[in-house]
């Protein structure tokens, strides 16, 4: 015979507890519009911003590399301009052994 305890197997909840403060939160929101630095859009939507237009054209080609089938971007908020990333022709071409 198995004898349980008063609660009989039942799990008791813990109580939340709230921290004191508050954590800030870093969240890009979608409804400001960016006014300084560059930023890396995927897709139509705003992903990571980047001081140096080099720094974002490096992280849009690497993913462009990686993910060929993406639309990436380069958003230039001082111009608000933005420019399509492309792979080198070399690169585009996906050989086919027959």
């Amino acid at each position: 015979m198995i004898r349980l305890d008063g609660n009989q197997g039942v799990a008791m909840k813990k109580p939340l507890s709230m921290p004191d403060e508050q954590q800030p939160r870093n969240i890009t929101r979608a409804d400001i519009v960016m006014t300084e630095g560059f930023g890396l859009e995927v897709d139509g939507r705003m992903k990571t911003v980047f001081d140096t237009n080099e720094a974002a054209q490096k992280s849009a080609l690497e993913l462009k590399t990686q993910y060929p089938m993406l639309q990436v971007k380069v958003y230039n908020a001082v111009e608000k301009t933005r420019t399509l990333v492309e792979l080198p022709s070399e690169e585009k071409a996906i050989p086919i052994d027959e």
